[in-house]
C-alpha cells in the first residue's frame, strides 16, 4: 500500500514504523531530521515526474510511503467495543475517511462499512490523514448477520435519518450502533428493519441536509456524551 501527502506520511513514519517499507523523498527537506535519520536505510530519492507517477497525479507533497497491505480488523476484535459506527453503502473515499477521522478523535472505537466489495485503503488513509492506521475498520459481506450477534451482547442500534427523532432530545445506550446511509441512497431498507431508534439533526433553516460527514460528526458527538 502507498500512502502519499506529508500529514499522513508523518503520521504513518512516526506512529507505525513496524509497517514502513519505503519512504520516497521527492522533496528537499521534507523529512524532519530526527525521521530523516531514523529511516535512513529505507529512503528513496525520486524525481518529480516518478513521484507524480507513483501518486497517480495526486498531490504528494514531496513525501510517499510504501506500506504493508492494510489488515482490516475482525468482528471478533470489533466485538469487544462499545461504541462503533457503520457505514451503509458509502462508496465515496473522501467521505469515509472524513467520518473515519472524526470517529477516531471523538471515541468512537470501530468502524465498519457494508453494502461494498472492496475500499482503496491507501486513499482512506490519506483522506483520515492517517486515523484508519489506527481505527478497528472491516468491510462486512454480512451485516445482517453482525447485527444479530451485536444485538445478542447488548448494542443498540441507530440510524441516521431526516424523519427520526431529534438527536438533541435524545440519552444513548452504553454499547450503541450509529448507522450512516449513503447521501444518494439513505439507509437500506433491510439494514433499516434492524434498527432500534431512528436520529435525525433538527435544521434551523429550510434546508435538505448535511453533508454525510457533518452529519456523523455531529451525531458520534451527541452519542458520546449522551449516555443513559
Amino acid at each position: 500500500m502507498i500512502i502519499y501527502g506529508k500529514q499522513v506520511c508523518l503520521h504513518a513514519l512516526v506512529h507505525h514504523p513496524e509497517k514502513v517499507k519505503t519512504v520516497y523523498v521527492a522533496k528537499k527537506n521534507i523529512l524532519p531530521k530526527d525521521l530523516f535519520h531514523a529511516y535512513h536505510d529505507k529512503i528513496k530519492f525520486l524525481e518529480e515526474k516518478w513521484a507524480q507517477s507513483m501518486a497517480r497525479g495526486g498531490n504528494h507533497q514531496g513525501l510517499l510511503v510504501e506500506m504493508e497491505a492494510y489488515e482490516q480488523s475482525t468482528l471478533s476484535q470489533i466485538k469487544k467495543s462499545t461504541f462503533i459506527v457503520v457505514l451503509d453503502g458509502l462508496t465515496d473515499v473522501g467521505n469515509i475517511g472524513a467520518i473515519v477521522r472524526t470517529a477516531y478523535a471523538l471515541g468512537v472505537e470501530a468502524v465498519i462499512a457494508s453494502g461494498v466489495k472492496q475500499l482503496n485503503f491507501a486513499a482512506i488513509a490519506r483522506s483520515s490523514s492517517g486515523a484508519l492506521l489506527d481505527m478497528p475498520f472491516m468491510v462486512d459481506a454480512n451485516i445482517l448477520d453482525t447485527f444479530n450477534e451485536l444485538g445478542q451482547l447488548g448494542f443498540t442500534f441507530y440510524g441516521a435519518s431526516m424523519d427520526g427523532e431529534k438527536v438533541q432530545d435524545m440519552t444513548f445506550a452504553s454499547k450503541r450502533v450509529l448507522v450512516m446511509g449513503s447521501e444518494g441512497k439513505g439507509l437500506s431498507g433491510k439494514v433499516k428493519a434492524k434498527l432500534n431508534h431512528i436520529v435525525s439533526i433538527e435544521m434551523q433553516h429550510a434546508f435538505d441536509s448535511l453533508n454525510v460527514s457533518a452529519a456523523a460528526a455531529i451525531l458520534i458527538h451527541r452519542m458520546g456524551y449522551a449516555i443513559r
